[in-house]
């Protein structure tokens, strides 16, 4: 007689899916804020919203970590990629005021190795505790022959919450105002793609000092999380503007908060590109249009206001552990799409 087949047979270990949960419990707790309402493991997270909102908006934000998972797979580091995963769902929100409430995260993968799950969602947790939101729920995937032996995927988002009446949309920048620039902790989570080709054609010792540091753990750098000194800034002055430099770089990124009828103007020369841009640039052989349009070059987030509050705004942002700089300023532009130029 044929012997029955179990779940494990073909590929899913419901067991190792449960150890994962409870081994994952603690460092979700960590994360809690006031207004969650039950933890991880049931079947929907619950979440009030904030009592000190008068007319609360809901802003949401989803991501995922893209090809920067192959160079952690490569390098078998797990445990960073969690926190770009929470800062690109995070960052974006904050640019329109919401402070981030709560996070999920989905994990997919062809078998659950309990181990590097625990570490991805370690981060996880860890990039929400730099938001200062909730790890509420997630969905953990074990998915036979979806994925090669050793890979995973990632997405997640984050919901958070504004005061209607003060959404940050970009409508009051006017010509004259000036754009500040918070440095970015390296590549980030965009133009990996790219970053990945390049490595292909240079083939360095990703073991390798590069300034200090082995250069796989400088590429690995997780993406920085704004949210916590945005917010700060925003409780104390009025912002006019914020940009997330994601996929697109700052030519693409920053005319998505400009009104019509204005350009942003940004001076390359006002900070020191990190050396990793010079090298991909180098061995990549890559055009500098095409840098300021694949990677940030350096600037994470984009800040526009009015010139009379910028020298306050850096004392602030420096208080808060930001590295600040003045990158230019809005003009007028002949046609009516908002547009950004790096001189």
């Amino acid at each position: 007689m044929t012997q029955g087949l179990s779940y494990r047979d073909a590929g899913v270990d419901i067991d190792a899916g449960d150890a994962l949960v409870e081994a994952i419990k603690p460092f979700a707790r960590r994360t809690l804020r006031p207004e969650v309402l039950t933890g991880i493991g049931g079947f929907g997270a619950l979440c009030e919203i904030p009592g000190k909102y008068r007319q609360p908006v809901l802003v949401s934000g989803t991501d995922g970590v893209g090809t920067k998972l192959k160079l952690a797979f490569l390098l078998g580091r797990h445990d960073t990629v969690g926190i770009d995963l929470v800062a690109m769902s995070a960052n974006d929100i904050v640019v329109q005021g919401a402070e981030p409430l709560f996070f999920l995260d989905y994990f997919a993968c062809g078998r659950l190795e309990t181990g590097v799950a625990a570490d991805v969602v370690k981060g996880i947790a860890r990039g929400c505790e730099l938001a200062g939101c909730a790890l509420i729920g997630g969905e953990t995937a074990e998915m036979p022959g979806m994925y090669p032996d050793g890979e995973y995927d990632l997405a997640g988002f984050c919901v958070g919450v504004v005061e209607r009446d003060a959404i940050v949309d970009g409508r009051t920048i006017v010509p004259g105002d000036v754009l500040l620039g918070l440095a970015s902790s390296g590549v980030h989570s965009n133009g990996y793609s790219l970053v990945r080709k390049i490595l292909e054609r240079a083939r360095p010792d990703l073991g390798a000092d590069f300034h200090g540091r082995p250069l796989g753990d400088v590429l690995l750098e997780p993406t920085r999380i704004y949210a916590r000194a945005v917010l700060a800034l925003l409780a104390a002055l009025p912002v006019k503007g914020l940009a997330h430099i994601t996929g697109g770089g700052i030519t693409g990124n920053v005319p998505r908060m400009l009104p019509a009828g204005t350009r942003a103007v940004v001076e390359a020369r006002a900070w020191a590109r990190p050396a990793l841009f010079d090298w991909l640039q180098r061995e990549g052989g890559v055009a500098e249009t095409e840098m300021h349009r694949v990677f940030n070059c350096g600037i994470g987030m984009v800040i526009a206001l009015s010139a009379d509050n910028a020298k306050r705004a850096v004392e602030l942002l420096a208080a808060a552990g930001e590295t600040v700089f003045e990158i230019g300023r809005i003009e007028r532009a002949d046609g009516v799409e908002a547009e950004a130029v790096v001189v």
